[in-house]
Order: structure tokens, then C-alpha cells, then sequence
């Protein structure tokens, strides 16, 4: 009998550990700076985007308890990999560099990088075009790493955030910024963005631009990972993600 119920005790205490482990809520990193349409705070200081509603439909899809958790962009990796995150779901792009530092889930959007500048100006995305000229780039970000390899005759000027660039570029201090092209689509549609136009996508580099933006996670952490995978699966095949993506945008980014 002491036998049959030290197995019951232990067969109790472990439905209440696996049921606390369900129950524990994963931090879902995204950038600290506003990132339209894709995240950014409202009147009432609540997150709100394209991405923010895809984040919620995931983790619901997945039966995941996730909570919103900004983070500086600069130092969004080495918050996951040091476990102040869980997973980063950020507009980040699945690279071979970042894939030596972290994992990825499956592309849950896929848009190309453009240049933007202001309508007067004669210039498209090629190198030759922006020789000579300042283009300004987000720190750490994939354009950067992009803009750093092919605009090398460019004056290339480096801010943490993407709307410092497009301060700049809307005051004249710049001639150009590189950056995804629905959010400089959100841009230049906006009083301050009428300025400008978008002149064109940069040629395609799969090594520097990826392959589509995924959520990060830890290497190693393979159940959240697929987890993830489920979510992003579910919502792509039951018509969510093209619903959120409707009311943010007139074409799909997937």
C-alpha cells in the first residue's frame, strides 16, 4: 500500500509540475522603438501593429501564454540568448549570421528592402545611383549589413532607430534610407513621409537580406520552436494571418 501511494504522490506531483510548465507564460521580445505598422504604442500606451496582432494569433494558435516584452534592438539577441526572452518576433530576418547565434522558426512575412528618398531627387537602388550620396541605415539591422557591402562608394550615416533615418530624411540631412519596404510604404504615406517616394528594391542578396522574417529563439530550445512552427502554420492555413494582414495592408506579405 506505502508502495501505491508514493506512486500516486509522484504521479500528482508531476501533473501539477507539467500543469505550471503549460502555464508559464513565454516573453515574446519585440523592439523597444516604434517599428509602424508593424508595432508601436498607442495613445494609451498600449503595443499595437501588424506584428503585435500576429504575435497574439501564434501564440493563441499554439497554446502559448505569451506576454509582450520590449526590448532595445541593439541588445534584443543577447536578451534572448541571456533568458530576459523567450523569443524575439521583431521584423527579424532569418540570416546565416544570426543562424550562428540563435534559431528560427518558419517565415511568417517576406518583403524585399527599398530605397527611399525624396521625389526630387533623380537617384534608384543601385550602387552606381547612390555613389556620393548619404544614405542613412538602422544599427544592427540587415540593411546595414547590406548598405555596408554594396553602397560602398555611398556616405553611409548609422541611427538605432528607423525613424531617426526617416527624421532625417524629411529635414534634408540625408539623401537616402534603405529599409523594408512596408514600412517605408507606412512612410511615405504619412504628412511627414509625402515628401519622399520609395525608388525601388535593392537587389536581392539571400546571404545578407535572408529568407523572410521568423520568431527567434534560443539555440536548442526545439519545443518552442515547433510550437511556434504550429502556430504560424495554423494561421496561415485557417485565413487569420491574411485577415490581420487586410486590415494593414492592400497586398499579402507573405
Amino acid at each position: 500500500m506505502k508502495l501505491k501511494a508514493l506512486l500516486a504522490a509522484a504521479t500528482a506531483a508531476a501533473a501539477l509540475t507539467a500543469g505550471a510548465a503549460a502555464a508559464e507564460q513565454v516573453k515574446i521580445g519585440i523592439a523597444a522603438e516604434p517599428y509602424p505598422p508593424f508595432a508601436s504604442l498607442d495613445n494609451s500606451g498600449n503595443w499595437v501593429g501588424w506584428e503585435v496582432e500576429v504575435i497574439g494569433a501564434v501564440c493563441a494558435a499554439a497554446e502559448l501564454d505569451c506576454v509582450i516584452t520590449p526590448v532595445a534592438w541593439d541588445g534584443i539577441i543577447p536578451s534572448l540568448t541571456g533568458q530576459q526572452i523567450d523569443a524575439i518576433m521583431a521584423s527579424m530576418s532569418i540570416t546565416e549570421e544570426r543562424m550562428k547565434t540563435i534559431d528560427f522558426s518558419d517565415p511568417y512575412y517576406n518583403t524585399p528592402a527599398v530605397i527611399v528618398a525624396d521625389k526630387s531627387m533623380d537617384i534608384d537602388a543601385t550602387p552606381e545611383s547612390l555613389a556620393g550620396k548619404i544614405v542613412g541605415i538602422q544599427a544592427s539591422t540587415i540593411h546595414q549589413a547590406y548598405a555596408q557591402e554594396y553602397f560602398k562608394d555611398a556616405e553611409l550615416k548609422v541611427y538605432q532607430t528607423q525613424d531617426e533615418a526617416n527624421q532625417d530624411l524629411f529635414a534634408g540631412r540625408i539623401d537616402a534610407t534603405q529599409a523594408d519596404s512596408i514600412a517605408m510604404a507606412d512612410f511615405v504615406g504619412s504628412d511627414t513621409g509625402s515628401c519622399c517616394e520609395i525608388k525601388g528594391a535593392v537587389a536581392d542578396d539571400p546571404a545578407i537580406l535572408g529568407r523572410g522574417v521568423g520568431a527567434g529563439v534560443r539555440k536548442g530550445d526545439d519545443a518552442l520552436r515547433e510550437a511556434l512552427n504550429k502556430g504560424i502554420a495554423a494561421i496561415l492555413a485557417d485565413g487569420t494571418h491574411e485577415k490581420i494582414t487586410a486590415k494593414y495592408f492592400t497586398t499579402s506579405i507573405y
